[in-house]
């Protein structure tokens, strides 16, 4: 029994550091993003100040970062976890019998 305890606790480790890792990489992209973008403006305003090209830039990288957020934090806080589908077709298969019985 102590051999599947540690085996379930370091898989919960493992897990855990995963997340930790993947969460530490968004954060990084979210402070590259923050310094990188002043420095981006400021280029864009003082060799080209007639066109704001910077938008495109910013724009494009915030919605990668957007997208990096999604998959970090986000699908979770919309309810899209990863046993959303199991818990959908519980859900589904309830709803058929309930329908079923009522027939």
């Amino acid at each position: 029994m102590e051999l599947i305890d540690n085996y379930s606790e370091e898989k919960s480790y493992l897990r855990a550091k995963k997340r930790a890792k993947e969460i530490k990489g968004f954060y990084i992209h979210l402070l590259i993003f923050s310094l990188s973008t002043p420095i981006i403006v400021a280029v864009n305003l003082i060799f080209v100040p007639s066109f704001h090209w910077f938008w495109f830039s910013v724009l494009g990288w915030g919605l990668g970062l957007f997208f990096h957020w999604m998959a970090i934090f986000g699908f979770e806080k919309f309810g899209f976890t990863k046993d959303w589908e199991s818990k959908k077709i519980k859900e589904l298969m309830e709803e058929d019998r309930r329908k079923s019985e009522s027939l």
